[in-house]
């Protein structure tokens, strides 16, 4: 039995529906948080009727906290933007403007019903999509996300760069990651990001790192990443409100 997302086998991934393609949208505005779930819900639920084809969405949203699953209260510091709950798995994390939402909502019985190696799966797409921009991203067994070594802030320091929560509903996929590619970073000084609280673990984002990448950099890193992780059948992305 594999006992670690390093070791889990991508391939079956590659696979994607033969029924339609992966369709791709791109919201041009920022997206109300209540909005974006209730919008994820009717088409979860119209794939798992088969009426919709699956659906990587990208977008980002106003300033905003949410709480996953293993949320605890303590992990809010300081009520400096909304806070909403919600159904996917993971702790206390920011929103906001300059950060890549990726909503990913996936046909997981159709392909590999295995939600351990769904979010490895999620995990290698982020880490091909950083290579672009020669950026080394890592696993870490014990933190789910993806993280960036920082040897210049001293010895065993690194940051986080990219957070990972998933829910399933009829084995279909929703929720999904989030990149930092410029985000106000002292956003996160409010919230124990996702219930870390060792300080040689920080955040970071592209630019952070003394990259000058746009958000459409950004959106074109994930969208080859994704057909090389989770297979080459999509369609092209659509700009929506």
């Amino acid at each position: 039995m594999v006992n670690d997302r390093h070791s889990l086998d991508l391939q079956p991934f590659l696979r994607a529906r033969e029924a339609s393609a992966v369709e791709w949208r791109i919201a041009d505005a920022p997206i109300p948080y209540l909005d974006a779930v209730a919008a994820m819900e009717a088409r979860v639920a119209a794939i798992a009727d088969g009426r919709a084809a699956e659906l990587v969405w990208l977008l980002e949203h106003p300033p905003l906290y949410t709480s996953g699953t293993s949320g605890k209260p303590g992990d809010l510091l300081e009520a400096r933007f909304p806070l909403f709950e919600t159904g996917r798995g993971g702790q206390l994390t920011y929103h906001g403007p300059g950060q890549r939402i990726a909503y990913v909502m996936l046909d997981l019985k159709a392909r590999r019903p295995d939600v351990r190696a769904y979010v490895a799966g999620l995990e290698e797409w982020l880490i091909r999509t950083l290579a672009a921009f020669n950026v080394r991203g890592e696993r870490r067994e014990d933190r789910v996300g993806v993280w960036v070594a920082r040897p210049d802030k001293g010895a065993g320091f690194e940051d986080k760069i990219a957070a990972i929560g998933v829910r399933l509903r009829r084995w279909v996929s929703f929720h999904g990651i989030s990149l930092n590619v410029e985000p106000d970073l002292s956003h996160f000084g409010a919230i124990v990001p996702c219930g870390v609280v060792d300080p040689r673990y920080g955040v970071t984002s592209l630019v952070d790192l003394g990259l000058p990448v746009t958000m459409t950099d950004v959106d074109v890193a994930l969208r080859q990443a994704f057909g090389e992780v989770f297979g080459d059948g999509v369609r092209a992305p659509q700009a929506t409100a």
